[in-house]
């Protein structure tokens, strides 16, 4: 009995050493892993009101309790239409719908960068590529560049403020 219970002491111990390790040795690959968590801006009463907010309006027609179709009380208005790419070396100007506060959107053919501009530097809050495009994200202290490629097509979204406030540029090659 004695010696039984001696092996199962072992079994644990080695079993608990060992799970140890595993938790530890992952652990420490994750953590170089880990992303800053996104970063939620403030939204105000004067910004939504500006950004264009309005509800959503079904698609389709909604069934009722009652068994017929129930409809949206009004239509939504039709989605502006998407900024044109700028010419190489021109600056673009920000969405319409983001003009009052410090967060611009920049749409590209190949997809959209949202800035965070400050008086004196800028971070990106989001980039999403377009369909069928790939994006990539180079930082520096004094400049962002997202570029967003597909084939042998390249747009890039340049936010530099090395030389005063914020500057954001579309190019596209």
């Amino acid at each position: 009995m004695r010696r039984g219970l001696v092996h199962v002491l072992a079994w644990l111990l080695a079993t608990g050493a060992a799970v140890t390790l595993s938790w530890w040795g992952v652990h420490t690959v994750m953590a170089g892993t880990v992303y800053d968590p996104p970063r939620a801006l403030p939204v105000t009463a004067a910004d939504a009101t500006t950004q264009g907010s309005r509800p959503m309006a079904s698609p389709s027609p909604r069934p009722s309790p009652s068994g017929s179709p129930e409809r949206s009380p009004s239509p939504s208005p039709p989605a502006p239409a998407p900024p044109r790419a700028p010419t190489p070396g021109a600056t673009s100007r920000p969405s319409a719908s983001t003009a009052s506060g410090r967060v611009r959107a920049y749409a590209t053919d190949g997809g959209r960068a949202v800035f965070d501009l400050g008086p004196a530097d800028a971070t990106l809050v989001s980039a999403t590529p377009g369909t069928g495009w790939s994006m990539q994200v180079w930082k520096t202290e004094s400049w962002i560049r997202v570029e967003f490629s597909r084939g042998t097509g390249r747009v890039s979204v340049f936010c530099t403020w090395h030389d005063g406030p914020p500057h954001v540029e579309v190019v596209t090659y």
